[in-house]
This record gives structure tokens, C-alpha cells and sequence, in this order.
């Protein structure tokens, strides 16, 4: 059933599908970041993906693009998963929000801009999730500077 799917993203966005993959049963569909929101409502809407497992991202400097998201996708009704990767270049570290399809993307997409930096369009509030409202920077990019100070926050009593 599962190679169905790969089949099946290919077949409905041959421009935006740049490639698939299968190792030991998981399977995997990367995508351009210009179609990541269509794709994702097709898996949803068409291939009953109702369950958005996690959204995170993978800083791989030097290469370009340097960044990529990772969406895993679990369908209830079908028993079956898929991991939906989407490369997102340094210069322009942005996507379309997920969270109109699935609300639960909210933290997820509020924790890869706190840690990478990478910015979710159409999202409702993306603020600090993890970090405090004075941290500088995003500790999980690769050139985050491992000894860098930070602002002290004031003692709460």
C-alpha cells in the first residue's frame, strides 16, 4: 500500500516532487517549498493523512540549501506513515504554515523558528516557544556560536 503513495505524489506533482525514497518500510517524498502547503493538504485531504506526528527542521550548513523541513504524517483510518521533507535555502528561511490543516503544527512550527530560525507565513503567532523573549539568536543553527553570552534575565521571586 505504501509505495501507492509515493506512486501517487509523483504522478499528481511531478514538478514538485523532487524525489522519493523507501528504506525498511518508511517512506519519503521530498518537495519544493513553493508546493510543501499544497502537498501537505493533498495528504490530508485526499490521502487521509489526519495526523501531523511532528514538524521539525535540519540545519545542514554548508550545504544550500542549508535548511529542510521534516513533517511526519500518520493516517488513522489506512494505517500507514510517510515523512514529507521540504528543502528551504538560507537566504530565504520561510514556508507556508500548516496550521489551517492541522492546528497541532502551531508549537511545532513556533519550535523551528526559536531553534532554526526558519519562518512559517500565515502562522498565528509565531513567538519564542523554548527560549526567552531576550535570547539572541537560534541556538540549533550549525554557526550559533557555542560560547556566546546572553542577555541575563531579571530574578523572579
Amino acid at each position: 500500500m505504501t509505495s501507492y503513495l509515493l506512486e501517487t505524489l509523483k504522478t499528481r506533482f511531478p514538478a514538485a516532487v523532487l524525489e522519493t525514497h523507501a528504506f525498511r518500510g518508511d517512506e519519503t517524498a521530498v518537495v519544493k517549498k513553493e508546493a510543501w502547503k499544497e502537498v501537505a493538504a493533498y495528504l490530508k485531504d485526499e490521502l487521509g493523512f489526519d495526523l501531523l506526528l511532528d514538524l521539525t527542521a535540519a540545519d545542514y550548513l554548508p550545504r544550500e540549501p542549508r535548511f529542510e523541513l521534516v513533517c511526519h504524517f500518520y493516517s488513522t483510518k489506512h494505517n500507514y506513515r510517510l515523512r514529507l521533507k521540504c528543502p528551504v535555502p538560507a537566504g530565504d528561511a520561510s514556508a507556508d504554515t500548516l496550521t489551517g490543516l492541522w492546528p497541532g503544527a502551531d508549537w511545532f512550527e513556533r519550535e523551528a523558528w526559536d531553534m532554526f530560525g526558519i519562518t512559517f507565513a500565515g502562522h498565528p503567532d509565531l513567538r519564542r516557544l523554548l527560549m526567552y523573549d531576550g535570547f539572541e539568536g537560534h541556538p540549533l543553527r550549525k554557526d550559533y556560536p557555542l560560547k556566546k553570552r546572553q542577555p541575563r534575565l531579571p530574578h523572579r521571586d
